[in-house]
């Protein structure tokens, strides 16, 4: 069980409480939540997104997806998904589609989803496929000041 070391050295460097729970191997943030046995709606799933000004990170709960038109509108520029090239790029510390929301660890804007806004707790990838963080949502929130908090998401 390990954080991606990005993540590690921002979390450290922010002086943020947090715990981790290992978890069997999962492809998806829902199988994660599943696994962790902890609510889809309480942990976060990072989605990379492209523009023509570059990359941003939409967090958004495991219980729904992204939807790109409400976030276009939320940027007021049109966006579209990165490829995983882009990804791996990005996040060198990271498995492929194991990306903590936390992009300013990485340089990344990110726009989190409204229904995030008033969890108690959230859980989110910490750079592998077996570890979730845990963190008080609003430690989470203190992580991210300059965030935009929009509606962006469509649950499943």
């Amino acid at each position: 069980m390990a954080l991606a070391t990005s993540l590690l050295q921002f979390l450290e460097r922010q002086a943020i409480p947090y715990s981790l729970i290992e978890h069997a191997h999962a492809a998806t943030m829902r199988e994660a939540a599943h696994c962790a046995g902890v609510p889809e709606a309480c942990v976060v799933k990072a989605v990379l997104v492209e523009d023509d000004d570059g990359f941003m990170l939409a967090a958004v709960p495991a219980s729904c997806d992204v939807e790109l038109a409400k976030l276009s509108r939320a940027v007021k520029r049109p966006v579209g998904l990165a490829t995983e090239s882009d990804i791996m790029t990005l996040f060198t510390d990271c498995a492929p589609g194991a990306l903590p929301p936390l992009g300013s660890a990485y340089g990344v804007e990110v726009v989190v989803d409204r229904r995030l806004d008033a969890m108690h707790d959230l859980y989110f990838e910490g750079g592998d496929h077996r570890t979730l963080v845990h963190m008080k949502g609003e430690d989470f929130r203190r992580l991210m000041p300059e965030a935009r908090h929009a509606r962006i998401s469509i649950a499943h």
